[in-house]
């Protein structure tokens, strides 16, 4: 072997052995891994069923929002879909971050019609989306057909997420 490459060899075990001592030193101190990535919170249990019986709706907040559905305008009341997420624990009240981020809400009607919106589009530090579980429009509780509970999106372009005759709503963290 040449005395250059024997400085190399050399020079290659000491910088092997100083990633190992300071990996040691991390794990021993109880420090992050060396990529450097903070702790990631847990994921909610899933699926997390939603309660939308009526004790918790009247403890929310009521909303009214103004909706065009098949060329019909709708003045409509309820409770907002973030905040209902919020007060049941199934989304958090601080921003959205790590797991939480691949959640989504899937909501179903009584004849099996779903939609689905994510955690992220909800939360009002990323899409901001405003969604409300509403219970009555043009002043009048809503019909069988509709109701008792319906969910509407009025940024939607279409009211294809719009779900009648809503029975639940449960948070699903993605696979």
């Amino acid at each position: 072997m040449t005395p250059a490459i024997g400085r190399k060899l050399l020079l290659v075990c000491a910088m092997l052995w100083v990633w190992a001592s300071a990996q040691a030193m991390a794990q021993e101190s109880g420090d992050h891994p060396a990529d450097g990535r903070a702790s990631e919170p847990e994921a909610p249990a899933s699926p997390l069923a939603v309660p939308i019986d009526a004790t918790t709706l009247a403890g929310l907040t009521r909303e009214s929002v103004t909706a065009t559905a098949h060329d019909k305008k709708l003045q409509c009341e309820g409770v907002s879909l973030t905040e209902l997420l919020r007060a049941s624990k199934a989304m958090p009240a601080e921003p959205l971050r790590g797991a939480r981020l691949a959640s989504y809400v899937l909501v179903t009607a009584r004849d099996g019609y779903r939609a689905v919106y994510s955690l992220a589009e909800l939360d009002p530090t990323l899409g901001n989306r405003k969604v409300l579980l509403v219970d009555r429009c043009d002043g009048k509780p809503l019909d069988d057909e509709d109701g008792p509970l319906r969910l509407i999106a009025p940024e939607d372009a279409r009211p294809a997420r719009w779900v009648r005759q809503v029975q639940s709503i449960t948070v699903v963290a993605a696979p």
